[in-house]
C-alpha cells in the first residue's frame, strides 16, 4: 500500500509538471511566431506608404497568434495564483516582467485594434491614427523587454521539444516528458489560418492608404525614436 500510493504521487507530481512544461512550450511556439510576423510589421513602418498593403496584411496576421499567447500566459498566470503546486513550484516570471505584462497586453492589444479599426475607417479619423502611434511605441519598448529575457529560453525550448537527442545531450532525457508536441503545432495552425483569411479580407481596405504619407506614423524621425527606445530599455534590463 505505501509503495502504491508513492507511485500515484510520482505520477500526479509527474503529470503536473507535464503539463507545466507542455504550457511552456507552447507558450515559447507562440511566441517565436509573434516575433517573426512582429519583426515583419516593424520592418514595413520606414517605408510605410509603398509597403501599406504588407503592413495591413501582417497586421491582422498577427492578431491570431497574439490572443493565443495571450491566453497560454493567461493560463499561466490564473494556475499560479490558484495555488496550482505545479505552477507554484515552477514560480513567477521575474519582478520586472510581472510589472510590464500589463502595459504589454494592453499596448498589444490597442495596437492591432486601432490598426483593424483604421483599416476599417480609413486614414480620416486623427484620434485613432494617434492612438495606433503611442501603442506602437509603448509596444516597441515593452516587448523589448520581453524579447531580451526570453531570447535565449524560447529557442531552447522548441528545440527540446522537437528533438529528442538534444534532450538527452542536455541530461533531461529523464524529466517528465509533456505529451501534446502535435497539438501545440495545431494550436499555431489553427490561430494562423482564420487570422489569414482575415487578412485576406481586409487587403482591399489597403487602397485608401496606398501612397500616404502622414508623418504622424512614418519617416526616419518615429523609426529613430523607436530604435531609440528599444536599444535603451534592452541595454538597461541587461545591466540590471
Amino acid at each position: 500500500m505505501p509503495e502504491q500510493h508513492a507511485g500515484a504521487e510520482a505520477a500526479g507530481v509527474g503529470g503536473e509538471a507535464s503539463g507545466v512544461v507542455g504550457n511552456e512550450r507552447l507558450t515559447a511556439l507562440i511566441g517565436a511566431v509573434v516575433l517573426v510576423l512582429s519583426v515583419a510589421e516593424v520592418a514595413t513602418v520606414p517605408t510605410l506608404g509603398s509597403l501599406m498593403v504588407a503592413h495591413f496584411f501582417v497586421g491582422a496576421l498577427l492578431a491570431g497568434p497574439v490572443l493565443a499567447k495571450t491566453a497560454s500566459t493567461g493560463w499561466r498566470f490564473i494556475r499560479y495564483y490558484t495555488r496550482d503546486p505545479g505552477y507554484r513550484r515552477k514560480g513567477p516570471p521575474r519582478p520586472m516582467l510581472r510589472v510590464i505584462a500589463p502595459i504589454l497586453v494592453a499596448s498589444t492589444l490597442m495596437l492591432i485594434g486601432s490598426g483593424i479599426a483604421l483599416a476599417i475607417t480609413g486614414p480620416a479619423p486623427e484620434i485613432l491614427i494617434r492612438v495606433h502611434v503611442v501603442s506602437f511605441l509603448v509596444w516597441l519598448a515593452t516587448i523589448a523587454v520581453h524579447i531580451v529575457a526570453h531570447v535565449r529560453r524560447v529557442p531552447t525550448l522548441i528545440a527540446e521539444d522537437w528533438h529528442r537527442p538534444l534532450r538527452q545531450k542536455r541530461g533531461n532525457a529523464s524529466a517528465p516528458e509533456p505529451s501534446g508536441r502535435r497539438m501545440r503545432l495545431a494550436v499555431n495552425i489553427a490561430v494562423l489560418v482564420p487570422a489569414a483569411i482575415a487578412a485576406v479580407l481586409l487587403l482591399p481596405t489597403a487602397a485608401p492608404w496606398e501612397g500616404w504619407r502622414g508623418q504622424a506614423v512614418t519617416g526616419p524621425g518615429v523609426l529613430a525614436v523607436a530604435v531609440s527606445i528599444w536599444t535603451a530599455v534592452a541595454v538597461m534590463f541587461k545591466r540590471r
